[in-house]
C-alpha cells in the first residue's frame, strides 16, 4: 500500500510502499483510511520542522487529523463492526505517570506520550491503519462527511471544558451545564480551530464574536455569522480597543498561534474572564507589550489565562456529539469549513500552499 512518509528535520516527504497492517491482537481494529485533514502542524513537518520518527526508524508517516471506515476487527472487539465510520485518537501514553494511567494522556506528565504522525509514531497518511480499540471514536453514518473534523473539534471541546470547569470551581453560584449560556465570547482567529470552537460555544448558548483579518464577505466571516456570530476585522479595530468596542468579555478563545497578539489579547478581556490559548507561536522574535499595566489588570480583575493542547477520549466524544448537533441546527454550514478536497498524490501542492479562501483542507485517500 502507499503511504506519505517524511525524513523529520528535513523536505524529503514522498509517497512510498508499505506493506499493508495485519491485525495482531484481540483488541485491535483495522481500518481504511478515507480522509486525512491537513493543517499548520503538517505544513510545519513538511518545511523541516518538528517530527520525530519512531524509534530505530527515519521515516514518519505523517497525518493526525484522520477520518476512516472498519475493514476488520480483532477477536476481541465487540462494539465496533466492519463498515463502521469512525476516527482514531491521536496521542498515546506515557505508561508512568498518573494522567497517562487514568486514560488522559493528554495532561501527560513525563513528556514521553507519542502521537501519531507526529511525535514517534507513524500517523494516517496511509491506505490502511491499525490501532486499539481504546482509541477508536464512532462517526455516525449521517455525518460521515464531516467525520475528518473530528480531531479539531476535539481541541476546542478540551479547552473550552477546561475553562468552564475553572470559572465554574472559583466563581459562586455558577453551573458547568449553564455558565456559557448568555456570555460574552471572543474567538481570535478564524481557522478551522476557530470557527469549530465557535460553533461549539454557539452550541452552549454563548454570543459569539470572531475576530480575523479577512474581508467582511469572505468565506470565514460568512461561516461565522451563519452560526449566530458576529464578525470584527481586526485590521479596522486595534486588539487594545476590543474591550472598548465589545464590552464585557467573559471568555477569549485564541486560534492564531501569534505571539505579539497573544499578549495583546489579555487586554480584551473582561472581569472574572478567563482566557484559553491553542495557538502555538513559532520563531524567536521578542515581544513588545505593556508588561505592567497587563499584570496589573490580570490580578484586579480576578482573570484567568489557560494553555490547552491535544484532547482526551471524551473530547473526541463531544466533539463528534457536536458535529451532528450543529449539523441539524446550522444545515449546511459546517461543511463549509471544509473548502478544499484534493486526491492524497496532490500532498506536495496542498502542503506547499494555501489560498486566502482556504479554511480546511482534506486529502482524500477513499
Amino acid at each position: 500500500m502507499q503511504a506519505l512518509a517524511l525524513v523529520p528535520g528535513t523536505t524529503n516527504l514522498q509517497l512510498v510502499e508499505r506493506p499493508e497492517p495485519a491485525i495482531t491482537q484481540p483488541n485491535h481494529i483495522k481500518m481504511k483510511v478515507l480522509q486525512v485533514g491537513i493543517c499548520g502542524t503538517d505544513r510545519e513537518e513538511a518545511a523541516g520542522g518538528r517530527a520525530d520518527p519512531p524509534a530505530g526508524r527515519q521515516e514518519l508517516i505523517i497525518g493526525h487529523e484522520m477520518f476512516g471506515q472498519v475493514v476488520e476487527v480483532g477477536a476481541g472487539v465487540s462494539s465496533v463492526q466492519p463498515g463502521d465510520f469512525g476516527v482514531f485518537m491521536v496521542r498515546r501514553p506515557c505508561g508512568a505517570c498518573d494522567p497517562c494511567r487514568a486514560g488522559r494522556s493528554d495532561m501527560c506528565l513525563s513528556g514521553n506520550y507519542t502521537e501519531r504522525g507526529i511525535k514517534g509514531a507513524d500517523g494516517f497518511q496511509q491506505a490502511y491503519v491499525i490501532d486499539e480499540q481504546a482509541y477508536f471514536i464512532a462517526v455516525p453514518a449521517a455525518i460521515a462527511h464531516l467525520g475528518v473534523l473530528g480531531e479539531p473539534t476535539s481541541v476546542g471541546e478540551k479547552a473550552i471544558e477546561e475553562a468552564v470547569k475553572i470559572q465554574v470551581a472559583r466563581i459562586p453560584g455558577t453551573d458547568k451545564d449553564t455558565w456559557l449560556q448568555g456570555k460574552h465570547t471572543l474567538v481570535v482567529g478564524l481557522g478551522p480551530i476557530g470557527l469549530l470552537a465557535a460553533m461549539i460555544l454557539r452550541l452552549r448558548g454563548a454570543e459569539v464574536t470572531g475576530v480575523d483579518i479577512v474581508d467582511e464577505n469572505s468565506i470565514r466571516p460568512s461561516v461565522l455569522r451563519e452560526m449566530g456570530g458576529k464578525y470584527v476585522d481586526g485590521r479596522q479595530v486595534k486588539t487594545i480597543d476590543l474591550d472598548d468596542t465589545l464590552g464585557q468579555i467573559d471568555l477569549v478563545f485564541e486560534a492564531t498561534g501569534v505571539a505579539q497578539l497573544e499578549f495583546e489579547l489579555i487586554d480584551a478581556l473582561g472581569i472574572n474572564g478567563v482566557y484559553v490559548l491553542t495557538g502555538i507561536p513559532a520563531g524567536d522574535r521578542p515581544v513588545s507589550m505593556q508588561a505592567a499595566y497587563l499584570m496589573q489588570q490580570l490580578v484586579l480583575k480576578n482573570q484567568v489565562i489557560l494553555g490547552s493542547v491535544n484532547a482526551g477520549f471524551t473530547h473526541f466524544q463531544q466533539g463528534i456529539a457536536d458535529l451532528e448537533a450543529a449539523s441539524l441546527r446550522f444545515p449546511g454550514v459546517i461543511e463549509r469549513i471544509i473548502t478544499d478536497r484534493h486526491p492524497y498524490t496532490a500532498f506536495a501542492e496542498v502542503l506547499a500552499s494555501h489560498s486566502a479562501q482556504e479554511i480546511k483542507s482534506v486529502l482524500e485517500w477513499g
